[in-house]
């Protein structure tokens, strides 16, 4: 395994959970945290559960970053509604997860590295921008040339996930469009989010 890889898959180990659900991941086997003391697990503050929370989020959308992770949240603070419920559909609004969604990838971070190498169009018109904040309607199309890499067929043929139905694909599905926002209930989380929490972590 990598140090990239295993980087990633530490993450899961330190929030105690398969935070995407993959079969290999080391935390299968592993189910406590890093480090010397890391199966000692004690329990959480209300603080402790909000942070967890939020780093669970943070970390199954590729490890974003904080700055752009509190950009959606005060976008979803700004709309009017259900603020919890605003973060979860901004950030499925993001490119590389509706890339990650159309199953071209088979994972977060490789859609992240997907879209930033040139791969994606977005209504015909080359996006290579992670973050990009597509709209309802808009369509996601992997490039031509691209579509031979032995990565996309591999993803493509697995039965590991499926892709929800806010978003619809093509009959070869190298292109989707992005159909509705998305409320929580409609996203195919592996494990529990609690977005509530997170806006409470930011509230306080």
């Amino acid at each position: 395994m990598t140090k990239r890889l295993n980087a990633k898959y530490k993450i899961n180990r330190r929030l105690g959970v398969n935070l995407w659900g993959r079969p290999g991941s080391p935390f299968n086997s592993r189910e406590y945290a890093p480090g010397q003391h890391g199966q000692r697990r004690r329990k959480l503050s209300d603080y402790g559960l909000q942070l967890m929370a939020k780093q669970k989020l943070k970390g199954y959308y590729a490890n974003i970053s904080e700055k752009q992770f509190q950009r959606l949240y005060k976008e979803a603070v700004r709309r009017k509604g259900d603020t919890a419920q605003h973060l979860i559909g901004l950030l499925e609004s993001r490119l590389d997860a509706v890339v990650y969604r159309m199953r071209v990838v088979p994972t977060p971070f490789a859609a992240r590295q997907f879209v930033n190498h040139g791969h994606v169009l977005v209504n015909g018109k080359k996006v290579d921008i992670p973050s990009y904040m597509l709209k309802v309607g808009d369509t996601v199309e992997v490039r031509e040339r691209s579509q031979e890499i032995p990565m996309i067929l591999t993803s493509m043929k697995s039965s590991e996930r499926e892709t929800p139905d806010y978003i619809e694909l093509d009959s070869k599905g190298y292109k989707g469009t992005y159909k509705r926002m998305p409320e929580l209930s409609d996203v195919p989380y592996p494990v529990r989010m609690e977005p509530n929490l997170v806006i409470e972590y930011y509230s306080r």
